[in-house]
C-alpha cells in the first residue's frame, strides 16, 4: 500500500487539518473513536493510505500535529475528532512564534524540530511503502511559515526520493490582521520552490470572494472550503484515478 504521512502545523494548518480529517473520516465511515461504522466495503478500500490499523480494531490517522504554543493543540484535543489521533503525535512548544518567520525557522522552531522529526520517523517506519508527505500550513504566521518550511527542508534531506506536497494558505491584505504576513510569505516561497514537489496555493482573498460572491455567505469561513480542496487531491491517491499517475509522472 502506498501510504501518505499528513503533517499539519501552526494555528491555521491545524484548524484546516482537523476539518480535513473530519471529511476523510466521513469518507471511510470512521467514527470519532476511530472505529469503523460504515455500511459499505468500498469505504475500507485503500484506508491504509491515511490510517494505521491498531490492534484494537481502531483506525488511527497517520498524522503529525505541531505548533509552537499549546492553545491550538488543546482546542483540537477537545474537538469532535480529538480522541482519534495518537497522543504522542502532538508536538508543541510553549512560547509561540509571534508571527515571526525567523523565530519559527531559526530559534523556537529549531529547538522543537528534532522532536517533530522523531515522530515523523516513527510514522514513516510503520509504513510498508511510503509514497510521500503532505503538509498543511499557512505562510502568514510564524509557525506555519517558518517552522513549516524548516520541517519540509529537513524531510527533503532525510527522504529525498519521497513526494512532498504542500497545501499552503497565502495571506492577503484584504483579510489580514498582521503587517508582517507579506514578509513571512516571501521568505517561505523560496523554501517551497527548493524543497516541495507540488504546492497547492490556497489564496485567502480568492477563497473569501468565492464565499461572498458565489456561495453568498454573510459571515464566511474558509475552514470548510479548504478541506474540500484537500479532499479532492486525496481522492486521487485513495482510488485508482489516472490523475494520481499524472501527478507522480509530472513531479518526477
Amino acid at each position: 500500500m502506498r501510504e501518505i504521512l499528513h503533517i499539519q502545523g501552526g494555528q491555521c494548518g491545524n484548524q484546516i487539518g482537523a476539518k480535513f480529517w473530519e471529511v476523510i473520516c466521513d469518507e471511510h465511515g470512521i467514527d470519532h473513536t476511530g472505529k469503523y461504522s460504515g455500511d459499505s466495503d468500498l469505504q475500507l478500500e485503500r484506508i491504509n493510505v491515511y490510517y494505521n490499523e491498531a490492534g484494537s480494531g481502531r483506525y488511527v490517522p497517520r498524522a503529525v500535529l505541531m505548533d509552537l504554543e499549546p492553545g491550538t493543540m488543546d482546542s483540537l484535543r477537545s474537538g469532535p475528532i480529538g480522541q482519534i489521533f495518537r497522543p504522542d503525535n502532538f508536538v508543541f512548544g510553549q512560547s509561540g512564534a509571534g508571527n515571526n518567520w525567523a523565530k519559527g525557522h531559526y530559534t523556537e522552531g529549531a529547538e522543537l524540530i528534532d522532536s517533530v522529526l522523531d515522530v515523523v520517523r516513527k510514522e514513516a517506519e510503520n509504513c510498508d511503502c511510503l509514497q510521500g508527505f503532505q503538509v498543511c500550513h499557512s505562510l502568514g504566521g510564524g509557525t506555519g511559515s517558518g517552522m513549516g518550511t524548516l520541517l519540509i527542508s529537513k524531510i527533503r534531506e532525510e527522504y529525498p526520493d519521497r513526494m512532498m506536497l504542500t497545501f499552503s494558505v497565502f495571506p492577503s491584505p484584504k483579510v489580514s490582521d498582521t503587517v508582517v504576513e507579506p514578509y513571512n510569505a516571501t521568505l517561505s516561497v523560496h523554501q517551497l520552490v527548493e524543497n516541495a514537489d507540488e504546492c497547492m496555493v490556497l489564496d485567502n482573498e480568492a477563497l473569501y470572494d468565492i464565499c461572498f460572491r458565489t456561495l453568498k455567505l454573510a459571515t464566511p469561513t474558509c475552514n470548510f472550503l479548504i478541506p474540500l480542496c484537500l479532499n479532492f487531491t486525496a481522492v486521487c491517491t485513495l482510488y485508482d484515478i489516472v490523475v494520481s499517475l499524472i501527478l507522480n509522472a509530472t513531479i518526477r
